[in-house]
């Protein structure tokens, strides 16, 4: 599982000119899925992205979680994640996780943020999404389950 985490002020996701998630204050949680995820996968990016200590203290050190915070989550599927552009020009997403398997554990990460008592947003599996940001820091993390980077 991979996911591309941004510290945000607020963040929304748009579907048809529907607003399906927004958030103030937060993290914007771009998650991919390969074929090899399994709860277990889930349970430790949950663990890592909730308590990932990159909000500010009141001596402007990252020292803070977004539970720390009381900050909120805007979770975003994203299968472009596994795009393997080592060959050629065109992306590979062979290494994606066909929709069934993705859709599954998307809503199991989505279930279980919202039972940590954090404020969860989404956007619409399978659908063509646009994300507005506004990017505090910036501050991008890039995370993976299986600690590849």
């Amino acid at each position: 599982m991979r996911a591309v985490v941004q510290r945000v002020s607020s963040s929304k996701v748009t579907v048809d000119d529907r607003i399906t998630g927004e958030i103030s204050k937060g993290l914007l949680v771009l998650l991919g899925v390969t074929h090899e995820d399994t709860s277990k996968d889930v349970d430790y990016m949950i663990d890592k992205i909730l308590n990932l200590r990159i909000f500010e203290d009141e001596n402007e050190k990252m020292n803070l979680s977004l539970k720390d915070v009381g900050g909120e989550l805007l979770v975003v599927s994203q299968f472009t994640l596994y795009g393997d552009c080592r060959k050629g020009k065109r992306p590979s997403f062979s290494n994606a996780a066909r929709p069934d398997l993705a859709t599954k554990l998307y809503e199991e990460f989505v279930e279980k943020a919202k039972s940590q008592d954090v404020v969860v947003g989404t956007g619409e599996f399978g659908a063509h999404m646009m994300v507005d940001l506004t990017n505090d820091g910036p501050v991008t993390i890039l995370l993976e389950s299986n600690k590849s980077f």
